[in-house]
């Protein structure tokens, strides 16, 4: 059963999506703000958090930054309507989706799913037949994916499912161009909808990371209008 964490200073917002993730299947706790939600992670991680970003104490925004020091736990964001700032500032610092307010109760069960799927196999839900079978290796990029473990030349990457995913799309066939909407197959299930920006976005934040540990990466590159390429080094 998939521990799941709401964080809302919206009591009727925890109540009643309690109420549906519970009968779905979940295990649910929640948390009227950010610092009490910390504290709670120290404890233990849940599988999953949905965070809103405006709360007392300590906001959306802040708890993220303080969770992606420690964990590339899957976090969706629950944004106000209009709130387009909000939404490109949260994927830059490592959400791995949006949900904007007000919101389907079902398509946040979706995208909890989609999620929840995406990090079983990351965690190596199918067992390959060897070691080797398994491991990526284009240059100096290495990816083993039931490790969940990149390197650049030899140094450790941390990336949430979303980048790895994206980077493992675009490292398999170096020299061909990836569009958005292959990615978009790539990263998120068929039911879920994400636009342009998302993708843009994740690669965005993909290339930071990657550039955090060489200052000269350029393996990905954007192809305007068109999507994106990885050339090996």
């Amino acid at each position: 059963m998939s521990r799941i964490a709401l964080v809302d200073d919206d009591r009727n917002i925890l109540t009643s999506v309690s109420i549906t993730l519970e009968a779905e299947g979940f295990e649910v706790e929640t948390y009227n703000d950010g610092q009490s939600a910390l504290d709670g992670f120290n404890r233990k991680l849940p599988d999953l958090a949905v965070l809103d970003i405006k709360m007392p104490r300590m906001d959306g925004m802040d708890l993220l930054q303080r969770l992606r020091q420690k964990t590339n736990m899957p976090v969706i964001f629950l944004t106000s309507k209009d709130d387009e700032i909000d939404e490109l500032l949260g994927l830059r610092m490592g959400a791995d989706d949006y949900i904007r307010k007000p919101f389907s109760q079902r398509l946040l069960v979706e995208r909890i799913r989609a999620l929840l799927r995406r990090q079983e196999f990351r965690q190596g839900a199918e067992t390959p037949q060897n070691e080797e079978s398994r491991l990526m290796e284009r240059g100096h990029l290495r990816m083993d994916p039931l490790r969940h473990s990149v390197t650049w030349k030899g140094q450790d990457v941390s990336l949430t499912v979303t980048e790895f995913l994206l980077l493992q799309a675009l490292a398999q066939r170096p020299g061909f161009v990836k569009s958005r909407d292959q990615l978009m197959d790539v990263a998120y299930d068929d039911q879920v909808y994400v636009d342009d920006r998302t993708i843009d976005s994740h690669v965005k934040r993909l290339r930071k990371k990657m550039r955090a540990v060489d200052s000269d990466f350029a393996a990905i590159e954007t192809l305007y209008g068109i999507g994106y390429r990885y050339n090996e080094e």
